[in-house]
Protein backbone atom coordinates (compact mmCIF):
# COMPACT_ATOMS: atom_id res chain seq x y z
CA UNK A 1 0.00 0.00 0.00
CA UNK A 2 1.26 3.05 -0.99
CA UNK A 3 0.57 7.14 0.32
CA UNK A 4 -0.13 9.80 -1.78
CA UNK A 5 2.14 10.78 -4.32
CA UNK A 6 4.82 7.87 -3.02
CA UNK A 7 4.87 6.04 -6.48
CA UNK A 8 7.59 5.61 -8.92
CA UNK A 9 7.43 5.64 -12.59
CA UNK A 10 7.79 2.27 -13.13
CA UNK A 11 5.04 1.13 -10.88
CA UNK A 12 2.79 3.59 -12.76
CA UNK A 13 4.00 1.92 -15.83
CA UNK A 14 2.59 -0.95 -15.14
CA UNK A 15 -0.44 -0.34 -13.82
CA UNK A 16 -2.88 -0.38 -17.05
CA UNK A 17 -5.26 1.83 -15.32
CA UNK A 18 -6.48 3.14 -11.83
CA UNK A 19 -9.93 3.22 -9.75
CA UNK A 20 -10.50 6.12 -7.99
CA UNK A 21 -13.42 6.41 -5.15
CA UNK A 22 -13.89 10.17 -3.90
CA UNK A 23 -14.91 9.76 -0.14
CA UNK A 24 -16.49 6.42 -0.73
CA UNK A 25 -19.51 5.74 2.18
CA UNK A 26 -20.13 1.84 2.09
CA UNK A 27 -16.92 -0.35 3.35
CA UNK A 28 -18.70 -3.48 1.19
CA UNK A 29 -18.61 -1.48 -1.82
CA UNK A 30 -15.03 -0.68 -0.82
CA UNK A 31 -14.59 -4.32 -0.46
CA UNK A 32 -16.00 -5.53 -3.17
CA UNK A 33 -13.79 -3.16 -5.44
CA UNK A 34 -10.72 -3.72 -3.61
CA UNK A 35 -10.98 -7.25 -4.88
CA UNK A 36 -11.96 -6.01 -8.52
CA UNK A 37 -9.32 -4.17 -8.66
CA UNK A 38 -6.65 -6.59 -7.79
CA UNK A 39 -8.23 -9.18 -10.10
CA UNK A 40 -7.97 -6.48 -13.26
CA UNK A 41 -4.63 -5.43 -11.92
CA UNK A 42 -5.72 -1.55 -11.65
CA UNK A 43 -4.54 0.42 -8.73
CA UNK A 44 -7.28 1.05 -5.93
CA UNK A 45 -7.09 5.24 -5.42
CA UNK A 46 -9.05 6.15 -2.19
CA UNK A 47 -9.80 9.79 -1.32
CA UNK A 48 -9.91 10.95 2.04
CA UNK A 49 -12.65 11.40 3.83
CA UNK A 50 -14.07 7.80 4.03
CA UNK A 51 -16.97 6.86 5.49
CA UNK A 52 -15.21 4.50 7.52
CA UNK A 53 -12.26 2.92 8.67
CA UNK A 54 -10.82 0.63 6.01
CA UNK A 55 -9.26 -1.38 8.41
CA UNK A 56 -13.18 -2.03 9.21
CA UNK A 57 -14.26 -5.49 9.37
CA UNK A 58 -16.76 -5.17 6.81
CA UNK A 59 -14.56 -3.95 4.04
CA UNK A 60 -12.11 -6.98 5.32
CA UNK A 61 -15.02 -9.17 4.80
CA UNK A 62 -15.67 -8.14 1.15
CA UNK A 63 -12.11 -7.99 -0.24
CA UNK A 64 -11.98 -11.31 2.04
CA UNK A 65 -8.30 -11.95 2.29
CA UNK A 66 -6.91 -10.23 -0.83
CA UNK A 67 -7.68 -6.86 1.00
CA UNK A 68 -3.91 -7.02 1.84
CA UNK A 69 -2.85 -7.83 -1.71
CA UNK A 70 -4.79 -4.78 -3.35
CA UNK A 71 -2.60 -2.30 -4.89
CA UNK A 72 -3.95 0.70 -2.74
CA UNK A 73 -3.11 4.14 -2.76
CA UNK A 74 -4.69 6.57 -0.42
CA UNK A 75 -4.99 9.98 -0.81
CA UNK A 76 -5.42 12.55 2.50
CA UNK A 77 -7.35 15.02 0.34
CA UNK A 78 -9.30 15.88 -3.05
CA UNK A 79 -5.90 18.40 -3.16
CA UNK A 80 -3.24 15.98 -2.71
CA UNK A 81 -5.50 13.82 -5.39
CA UNK A 82 -5.36 16.43 -7.71
CA UNK A 83 -2.05 16.88 -7.47
CA UNK A 84 -1.14 13.57 -8.17
CA UNK A 85 -3.90 13.34 -10.96
CA UNK A 86 -2.65 16.48 -13.10
CA UNK A 87 -1.62 15.40 -16.43
CA UNK A 88 -3.25 11.92 -16.58
CA UNK A 89 -5.83 11.19 -18.56
CA UNK A 90 -9.21 11.15 -16.50
CA UNK A 91 -12.83 9.83 -17.04
CA UNK A 92 -15.39 10.71 -14.41
CA UNK A 93 -18.40 8.21 -14.64
CA UNK A 94 -20.97 10.42 -13.64
CA UNK A 95 -24.75 10.10 -14.30
CA UNK A 96 -24.69 13.66 -15.36
CA UNK A 97 -22.64 12.96 -18.31
CA UNK A 98 -23.93 13.52 -21.71
CA UNK A 99 -21.65 10.97 -23.34
CA UNK A 100 -21.54 6.86 -23.30
CA UNK A 101 -18.78 5.19 -21.78
CA UNK A 102 -18.34 3.15 -25.05
CA UNK A 103 -18.15 6.21 -27.08
CA UNK A 104 -14.71 7.28 -25.52
CA UNK A 105 -10.76 7.10 -25.91
CA UNK A 106 -9.70 4.86 -23.10
CA UNK A 107 -5.33 5.69 -22.94
CA UNK A 108 -3.07 3.61 -20.99
CA UNK A 109 -3.10 4.96 -17.33
CA UNK A 110 -6.53 6.88 -17.61
CA UNK A 111 -8.04 7.24 -14.13
CA UNK A 112 -11.56 6.20 -13.63
CA UNK A 113 -13.30 8.43 -10.90
CA UNK A 114 -16.80 7.45 -9.27
CA UNK A 115 -18.43 9.96 -6.41
CA UNK A 116 -19.66 8.95 -3.08
CA UNK A 117 -22.85 6.69 -3.21
CA UNK A 118 -25.21 9.44 -2.09
CA UNK A 119 -23.05 12.51 -2.77
CA UNK A 120 -21.24 12.14 -6.02
CA UNK A 121 -18.05 14.12 -6.50
CA UNK A 122 -17.23 17.71 -5.39
CA UNK A 123 -17.60 20.03 -8.49
CA UNK A 124 -13.71 20.77 -8.98
CA UNK A 125 -13.57 16.91 -9.64
CA UNK A 126 -15.99 17.60 -12.78
CA UNK A 127 -13.75 19.91 -14.29
CA UNK A 128 -10.63 17.11 -14.78
CA UNK A 129 -11.47 16.11 -17.81
CA UNK A 130 -14.23 14.16 -19.94
CA UNK A 131 -17.41 12.75 -18.43
CA UNK A 132 -19.26 9.12 -19.00
CA UNK A 133 -21.99 7.23 -18.29
CA UNK A 134 -23.02 3.50 -18.14
CA UNK A 135 -26.21 3.07 -20.14
CA UNK A 136 -28.91 2.06 -18.66
CA UNK A 137 -32.25 0.49 -20.15
CA UNK A 138 -34.77 0.96 -17.21
CA UNK A 139 -35.56 4.51 -15.35
CA UNK A 140 -33.01 3.86 -12.06
CA UNK A 141 -30.78 6.26 -11.06
CA UNK A 142 -27.65 4.54 -11.33
CA UNK A 143 -26.24 0.82 -10.98
CA UNK A 144 -24.49 0.44 -7.31
CA UNK A 145 -20.85 1.41 -7.24
CA UNK A 146 -19.59 -1.68 -7.11
CA UNK A 147 -21.30 -3.03 -9.93
CA UNK A 148 -20.53 0.41 -11.96
CA UNK A 149 -16.96 0.23 -11.22
CA UNK A 150 -16.81 -3.18 -12.46
CA UNK A 151 -18.33 -2.70 -15.68
CA UNK A 152 -16.55 0.22 -16.63
CA UNK A 153 -13.38 -1.83 -15.30
CA UNK A 154 -14.08 -4.14 -17.72
CA UNK A 155 -14.61 -2.13 -20.86
CA UNK A 156 -11.38 -0.48 -19.96
CA UNK A 157 -9.86 -3.75 -20.57
CA UNK A 158 -11.04 -4.79 -23.29
CA UNK A 159 -9.34 -1.70 -24.88
CA UNK A 160 -6.09 -1.56 -23.31
CA UNK A 161 -5.56 -5.19 -22.90
CA UNK A 162 -4.44 -7.59 -26.16
CA UNK A 163 -5.62 -10.50 -24.99
CA UNK A 164 -9.14 -9.28 -24.56
CA UNK A 165 -9.39 -7.09 -27.97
Amino acid sequence: MSKGGDVSATEQEQTMFHIVLVNPEIPQNTGNIGRLSLGVGARLHLVRPLGFDISEKAVRRAGLDYWKDVDLQIHESIDEFLLWVSGRPTILLSTKSESALSDMVIEPGVVLIFGAETKGVPDVIHNLGPRGYIPMKSVIRSYNLSNSVAIASYFALSKLDPLWN
